[in-house]
């Protein structure tokens, strides 16, 4: 459930209610009963440093498709590597 935060009008404490979306704000202060105001504040939600899907998640897919594509390079280059057969000489044609 979500925290809200509120300031009272009156007394102007600040205080947190933890509420479901769809209850109605709070309209009175605990401690004077005054009037309350919903504040606007930041979510205690963050990601940080070079992402949570790299690091978590797809870093073992990822592993793979590199082992998978260095494999598939070697294989490449030892095909590469390796000579070609010689080709057939060129028949001459005979004068008539």
């Amino acid at each position: 459930m979500p925290i809200y935060e509120y300031v009272c009008k009156k007394c102007g404490k600040e205080f947190e209610l933890m509420q479901k979306i769809s209850d109605p704000p709070a309209k009175k202060c605990p401690s004077c009963q005054g009037e309350v105001e919903k504040r606007l504040s930041l979510s205690s939600f963050q990601l940080k440093g070079s992402g949570w899907y790299l690091t978590d998640y797809a870093r073992k897919d990822k592993e793979k498709k590199e082992k998978k594509d260095s494999k598939d390079s070697k294989e490449g280059k030892e095909k590469k590597e390796a000579p070609a057969p010689p080709s057939p000489p060129a028949k001459e044609k005979a004068c008539a």
